[in-house]
């Protein structure tokens, strides 16, 4: 690769230099400020002006490429802020962020927040140009980075964020998310939408206790639970079919017909307005507990259950003629036809197995919570289609998968677990989490839709 610094004409480079020396003193005198020791300020002075100049210099010249470093004077500068100004204005209002931060909260200033401003550094710039060469999955790539760069800064700000037992819990509250995030990736991939997911998953947790308390086995209950999760979906499947264009109206509908519903009959004969009270068995507690084990090892079996149905999956859906279908019906309904794919079977199913999985999320959390509540799958209207967005599954259909989903799923989970750790709210959880989503949702929608690539 051709070295691009010496192309860069000298009132370039010195233009970076004494942007560079203005960021380290205005970081330097912020350190002071706040009472950091002159080794530290020295350090992260150090640090910030080598990061700059070297990105300035030699990432900058990658981006503008030849042409515009090899322009005179003030001109190609200015190119290449036309062109990158979005990423340049990241890096500046992260930096900015530090700058306030360091100067307002007591104790801020320090080498592990300092290494951590480091990292989301070298991660915003590596996935700015090490993700031009993986455009086919550039969505995947970008994920594993931003993985990769909470979990550094999680491990090195917040005691043990990087210990057994967290990151175990982590995967969790991870495979609860995934399973009921499968069926908004799979009608998703149609170019549809099913808001009933939090409803249905409610409904199966009471649901199922309530069977519970009528004294049916609960082996029984849990699949007499998912065939009604799976016939729900197969409503929704033949309604957003036959309304395409309102199913997202469609599935919030009967989503709260199922939550009022399964609320109506739990209260038929009951003197607790509709409270659900039974005992748990000890083999679904099992599978969702902290404390579970999977073939005599401290480890809950739901993860490996998360983790086979994904793997089946991910491979089914990119080697079998079944999952072809589904991208082929996602890019091009028209072209689909013509070649007697079933338009209505694959909606039907797709939806079916939304309904199932999202039931099967609310059995799991019966027996990672030991009670009912209609309300446990509230917060999954929002953070399953976070997973499907973040991960990179195209909501207009054809393009993504579940290995997508997982990734966004990760995502969210350790970012939710360093958030929680740093002492935030739920609210500013959530408001955080909704600025995450605008520049995904942005950044994909810019892109042309596949049908019109092809």
């Amino acid at each position: 690769m051709t070295d691009l610094a010496p192309q860069i004409s000298l009132p370039s480079r010195i233009l970076g230099l004494v942007i560079g020396l203005i960021l380290t003193a205005t970081g330097a005198g912020f350190g002071f400020a706040s009472g950091a020791s002159v080794q530290i300020v020295i350090l992260a002075a150090i640090a910030t002006l080598a990061l700059f100049v070297w990105g300035w210099r030699y990432v900058l010249g990658q981006f503008a490429g030849p042409a515009v470093a090899a322009a005179d004077g003030p001109s190609s500068v200015w190119q290449a802020w036309m062109r990158f100004r979005w990423p340049l204005l990241g890096l500046a209002l992260i930096l900015l962020a530090f700058l306030i931060l360091s100067l307002t909260v007591e104790g801020f200033f320090n080498i592990w927040n300092v290494i951590s401003l480091l990292i989301l550094l070298a991660i915003l710039v590596l996935t700015r140009t090490l993700g031009r060469q993986f455009q086919q999955n550039r969505s995947a790539f970008i994920g594993i980075m931003v993985l990769a760069g909470l979990f550094s800064v999680g491990s090195m700000n917040i005691e043990g964020f990087a210990s057994g037992n967290n990151i175990k819990s982590m995967l969790l509250f991870a495979s609860f998310l995934g399973l009921a995030s499968v069926g908004q990736t799979l009608v998703a991939l149609l170019g549809g939408l099913d808001l009933s997911i939090p409803f249905v998953i409610g409904g199966a947790n009471v649901g199922l206790l309530y069977l519970i308390s009528l004294e049916v086995p609960g082996w029984l209950a849990t699949i007499i639970v998912l065939l009604i999760g799976a016939l729900l979906g197969v409503v929704n499947g033949l309604l957003s079919y036959k309304l395409q264009a309102q199913a997202l109206i469609v599935t919030l509908g009967t989503g709260f017909a199922i939550s009022g519903g399964v609320q109506i009959i739990t209260s038929i004969g009951s003197a607790y307005s509709g409270n659900v009270f039974g005992t748990v068995p000890a083999w679904l507690s099992n599978l969702s507990a902290m404390n579970g084990t999977t073939f005599g090892i401290s480890f809950p079996p739901v993860i490996a259950i998360w983790a086979i149905i994904a793997l089946v999956l991910i491979v089914g859906m990119r080697v079998t003629l079944y999952g072809r279908f589904l991208y082929a019906l996602g890019v091009n309904r028209t072209s689909a036809s013509r070649v007697m794919i079933s338009e209505l079977s694959y909606w039907v199913v797709m939806y079916a197995l939304s309904g199932f999985f999202a039931a099967m999320t609310g059995c799991l959390l019966l027996g990672w919570s030991g009670g009912g509540f209609i309300g446990v799958g509230d917060q999954y209207l929002f953070l399953t289609l976070a997973a499907v967005v973040v991960g990179g599954t195209s909501l207009l259909g054809g393009a993504g998968g579940y290995g997508f989903t997982v990734i966004g799923v990760l995502v969210l989970q350790v970012l939710s677990s360093f958030l929680v750790g740093i002492g935030l709210d739920f609210e500013w959880q959530q408001f955080i989490f909704g600025l995450l989503i605008l520049p995904m949702v942005a950044l994909y929608a810019r892109s042309p839709h596949i049908r019109t690539q092809i």
